[in-house]
């Protein structure tokens, strides 16, 4: 049996290293980032695939950095023929690409060469892309450039999160992961160059694009709020509060200046923006739940008030 090293980090990596653990893979470690502060009390907690493979019983390691030469010959000394990245968040240097015989694997979440980088899922909501999927690409040295052994698309659904979006993409990676790498590991399968004329890039995201512009169309906004759910989450001012917008539409029809509710009811909350309006469904008050449009209007008047800096 193969001996492979999964490298993974969030809870993106956790289905995966499930279904090749559950596969019968011999995983002879896992990588994984070290535990970082997290809650209120900022205590050091460990990565959801360091969590799961405590509980599987897999040996970790948990290096700052993979340039570090005892990192290398710590991997080196493990002899995995292969290595599985899935969300992993550290950049894998040569000295690491080239060392195990079948190569270092990625499953990533964009149909490549469309959106790579650290954010694919929420930049295909924001383009509003129909399509996307899982890619499994041969790693090397380039910003996820590497040839691809097989792709799986998806259909966006129109009123899809990125988090609701993000938990389908990571049981498609698992699935993908456990079909493709028999093939990459017997030689059967080979890898096809990216057509890099193609390229998109998902840079990370800034949390200031999270505020909503309400001058922007409807249809960028309920985009961005489809996008940013549930975290960090688009958020908008009213008065001197802090809203966070989990759910919402794109209609054409409006009435008032940009960011002023101009109606009301049981349907939702209509907000005026620069081209049509945007009906918020689920609203999320400062310290308070996620709720629907009908119960956070139920202790707040908030018809004619405006959204907005």
């Amino acid at each position: 049996m193969p001996r492979l090293v999964f490298a993974g980090s969030s809870d993106f990596a956790v289905p995966a290293l499930e279904a090749l653990a559950g596969a019968g893979w011999e995983i002879c470690a896992v990588l994984t980032q070290p535990d970082r502060p997290a809650g209120r009390r900022r205590q050091p907690a460990p990565t959801p695939v360091r969590a799961h493979a405590r509980e599987r019983g897999l040996p970790v390691q948990t290096p700052l950095t993979l340039r570090d030469p005892a990192a290398v010959e710590a991997l080196a000394e493990l002899r995995p023929d292969m290595v599985v990245v899935v969300d992993y968040g550290l950049i894998l240097p040569s000295s690491v690409l080239e060392l195990p015989p079948a190569g270092c694997i990625n499953g990533h979440a964009s149909l490549l060469p469309r959106w790579r980088g650290a954010a694919p899922i929420q930049h295909a909501i924001l383009a509003g892309d129909v399509l996307t999927g899982i890619s499994i690409m041969h790693m090397d040295e380039g910003l996820d450039t590497g040839p691809v052994y097989k792709m799986q698309s998806t259909e966006i659904g129109s009123m899809e999160t990125g988090g609701e979006l993000r938990e389908r993409l990571a049981e498609l990676c698992a699935a993908l992961l456990v079909e493709t790498l028999p093939g990459i590991l017997g030689g059967r399968l080979e890898p096809r160059p990216q057509d890099d004329t193609l390229a998109t890039y998902a840079g990370k995201l800034d949390p200031a694009a999270a505020e909503i512009d309400w001058r922007d169309p409807a249809t960028t906004l309920a985009r961005q709020v489809r996008a940013f759910a549930p975290r960090p989450g688009a958020w908008t001012r009213r008065r001197d509060e802090r809203i966070k917008l989990h759910r919402a539409v794109a209609l054409a029809e409006c009435e008032g200046e940009p960011g002023e509710i101009w109606r009301t009811g049981p349907a939702g909350i209509d907000v005026a923006a620069g081209a049509g309006s945007v009906r918020l469904l689920e609203l999320q008050p400062p310290g308070g739940r996620v709720m629907s449009a009908r119960d956070f209007l139920n202790s707040r008047a908030v018809l004619g008030e405006r959204f907005g800096a």
